[in-house]
């Protein structure tokens, strides 16, 4: 049976969808006006579509609009799609794949097709109608958490089998980099240090304080015997490199040392995201670890522990005990 775009439309229209909904059918049937319009060199309104006007592609377009709607999905990352080869039969006759309609698609939407060797037509052009209308991103964010999988193979025998994987991610936050390795000569670190046998307690305390506010990672204070047998402190400061010039500065205006060391520092960090964990007292802030090994790890934030028992009049330790309890049930 043939259908023209006209009659499409109104049969999306007259179903029972949301707006949302029936938007996205219309834009992916509008695809594939297109792509057959400029295969046949035909106006639009002249297209008449035979295996994709047939009821159920029309069903397989309305349900991926409705699934895509219901989910509440609003961005999707479209990786490259797997195209076989040779020649498929169709109402048109015998056409080469990937076939036409296929082709204007991924030519006029941006898709990329990736070649397998495998005999047979592995993209229709209602499955790349739907990749490119709902497409909105080249790839997925850099981290992620996988929410939920579905994996479909169709009814074509092929082997190896032609699938496709839909998966609902929820962005984190990104993940510290790939240690960079000593051999590279590109520190991930600074570090500042300096020694002080004549600065005072109230001016070290100071400047620790500006130091961090200023973007330091890391501030040490290290008991040391310098020259003369005299008792001194040690600054280690850790940064990155753009920090170093500001934070030398703070530590020459707010101590006495004349002289300060750079040491090129490397660091392996594990990847880390801040949650948030309900207790009785309130919201705690945690920070979640992940082992080389998979196994992640939280750990409450101290400011966060110091608040809840400061607002609830609860002891601290009786706080962190609750709250490691809150931590293990939830995570």
């Amino acid at each position: 049976m043939h259908r023209s775009p006209a009659d499409i439309a109104a049969i999306i229209d007259a179903a029972d969808l949301t707006p949302r909904a029936k938007e996205i059918a219309h834009r992916i049937f509008d695809i594939v006006a297109q792509a057959e319009s400029k295969a046949h060199g035909l106006p639009i309104e002249q297209v008449h579509f035979h295996e994709v006007g047939a009821v159920d592609s029309i069903v397989d377009v309305v349900a991926a609009a409705y699934c895509i709607d219901n989910l509440g999905v609003t961005d999707v990352a479209v990786s490259p799609l797997a195209e076989g080869h040779g020649r498929v039969r169709c109402a048109h006759g015998v056409l080469s794949v990937p076939v036409p309609a296929v082709v204007n698609i991924v030519a006029d939407n941006g898709l990329v097709l990736e070649h397998r060797d495998i005999m047979g037509e592995l993209v229709t052009p209602t499955g790349a109608a739907i990749a490119a209308a709902v497409r909105t991103l080249d790839a997925p964010p850099a981290c992620y958490r996988v929410l939920r999988v579905g994996t479909g193979t169709g009814k074509r025998a092929y082997n190896p089998p032609s699938t496709v994987r839909a998966m609902l991610i929820e962005e984190v936050e990104e993940a510290a980099p790939a240690p960079v390795q000593d051999t590279l000569g590109i520190p991930d670190l600074w570090k500042l240090e300096t020694e002080l046998d004549d600065c005072t307690g109230e001016a070290l305390g100071n400047v620790s304080q500006l130091l961090y506010d200023a973007g330091a990672l890391e501030v040490h204070f290290l008991p040391v015997y310098m020259k003369k047998n005299r008792p001194g402190y040690q600054i280690e400061v850790l940064c990155g490199a753009s920090r170093i010039h500001e934070l030398e500065n703070i530590i020459f205006e707010n101590t006495t040392t004349i002289g300060i060391r750079r040491c090129p520092e490397w660091r392996t960090a594990l990847p880390r995201e801040a949650r948030t964990v309900e207790t009785p007292f309130g919201e705690l802030r945690v920070k979640v670890v992940t082992l080389p090994s998979g196994i992640a790890r939280a750990y409450p934030e101290h400011d966060s522990i110091q608040k809840l028992a400061t607002e609830s009049g609860v002891s601290y330790q009786d706080v962190l005990r609750i709250a490691l309890s809150s931590i293990e049930e939830q995570l």
